[in-house]
């Protein structure tokens, strides 16, 4: 995707509507219009970035820097919030869908939409485990 055709490029040069939070020189914060939960928000690196691999070291820092503050902030704003997430999708399998790189941050509490499934009592062996561990320490 090109940055003419990136919505959240778009979003941050202002030629599209957004709902900003906060940003800075590197990163911007803006209420997705798809909420999980009221107060749900993406943090977006300002230059367009695709992937997490994409990040220079300083855009990393920064957007999970405003995620943390904002995760303080949203606790204290009178928004219901129990407790916070972050979301991060990299990559088409991880259920990216817009290719502009952004962590959603947002406020959570019993009984609200936001669901992840999984299988968490399938837990390989300790040898599985072993192998898994060896294989990403070899790529380091």
């Amino acid at each position: 995707m090109s940055r003419e055709d990136c919505v959240f490029c778009k979003i941050i040069a202002r030629q599209e509507r957004g709902h900003f939070i906060c940003d800075n020189e590197l990163v911007s914060a803006i209420l997705t219009i798809g909420p999980v939960t009221p107060g749900h928000l993406m943090v977006i690196p300002n230059r367009h970035a695709e992937y997490l691999a994409d990040l220079t070291d300083d855009e990393n820092v920064a957007i999970f820097r405003m995620g943390r503050q904002l995760a303080d902030v949203l606790r204290r704003s009178g928004l219901r919030c129990e407790g916070i997430n972050y979301f991060l999708a990299d990559g088409e399998a991880a259920f990216q869908e817009i290719f502009h790189f952004h962590l959603h941050v947002f406020p959570r509490f019993v009984g609200d939409p936001f669901k992840l499934v999984a299988n968490w009592d399938d837990k390989p062996s300790d040898e599985e485990l072993g192998k898994v561990a060896a294989t990403i320490r070899a790529a380091l």
